[in-house]
């Protein structure tokens, strides 16, 4: 890319990039559309700014990959990639914002055991220390959770199979490292948009944003999570240490949690606050932990 910037400074690329995917399910709470219908037009609403940024960067409309095989690959962790999300958004109107972004935060975890049973990777002591801390804060949490208290704990466990399906997008999207970012976010969002059709109809019919706030809402949605967010993680993920990488992702569970407390009263109990810090610490290690293989 035609960037000439400081690596000191990519750190504070990818955390504005995660930052701003932490307003991802201020927005997703915000829209009156079904789940399948609002991750649908976050793709498709994101595809017209990545043809521009291509044609700006690489001074052409077309997305090419270096490997035929790429468009086959992009596809299947597409189809994780919208599963998750359709249960990220539904279980968003269960669970509180806090609990479902951190508990699907902690998809590391599962990328560790896939790559375990796939590729027989085997599995250290350091992974094990970072699973049983992650999950310590995640039981705390969902225990200590008005959601627990009400019955509404089914909204946790959508997060927890989401964060599943996450995984095996981040597993598949991990082998796809000569290709070049924007080409990798280009057909996944592409291939989300088509995959999520099938869900939305099934869930709601035909479906359109009516209003001109619901449109605005989808629109930024799309620009600067999908768009800005994904990408600035990517593009500054490649160029510092793993350590600063998974210190700034943790801004996205906290941003959204931050966001939530403020705009949806989302209060945070003491012994909630401090099983999410427990959480992050947990998602932090084994972040660093996957990142060093």
């Amino acid at each position: 890319m035609p960037f000439n910037i400081h690596r000191a400074n990519y750190f504070l690329l990818l955390a504005l990039g995660a930052t701003l995917i932490g307003f991802a399910p201020i927005f997703v709470k915000w829209s009156d559309l079904s789940p399948s219908w609002i991750l649908f037009y976050r793709m498709l609403l994101t595809l017209p700014f990545l043809v521009l940024l291509n044609l700006f960067i690489n001074k052409r409309f077309s997305f090419k990959v270096r490997n035929k095989s790429t468009i086959i690959y992009t596809a299947i962790a597409s189809a994780g990639f919208t599963i998750d999300l359709i249960l990220w958004h539904w279980s968003m109107g269960i669970t509180s914002v806090s609990n479902a972004t951190i508990i699907i935060n902690s998809a590391p975890i599962f990328v560790a055991f896939l790559t375990f049973l796939i590729f027989k990777q085997r599995l250290e002591k350091n992974f094990l220390i970072s699973f049983l801390i992650t999950y310590a804060g995640i039981v705390g949490l969902i225990f200590f959770s008005n959601n627990y208290a009400n019955g509404k704990v089914i909204g946790d466990l959508m997060c927890l199979l989401a964060a599943f399906f996450y995984a095996i997008y981040l597993l598949v999207i991990s082998r796809l490292g000569k290709e070049s970012a924007l080409t990798i976010i280009f057909y996944t969002t592409f291939f989300c948009c088509l995959f999520s059709l099938p869900f939305a109809f099934i869930e709601s019919g035909l479906s359109m944003p009516s209003t001109k706030f619901e449109w605005t809402n989808l629109l930024l949605l799309a620009l600067l999570c999908q768009f800005g967010g994904q990408f600035l993680i990517t593009y500054g993920i490649s160029n510092i240490s793993a350590s600063n990488g998974s210190i700034g992702l943790l801004l996205q569970p906290l941003t959204a949690t931050i966001l939530a407390a403020y705009i949806f009263n989302e209060l945070i109990n003491t012994s909630q606050l401090v099983f999410i810090f427990i959480a992050l610490f947990g998602i932090y290690l084994a972040r660093l932990n996957i990142a060093k293989k």
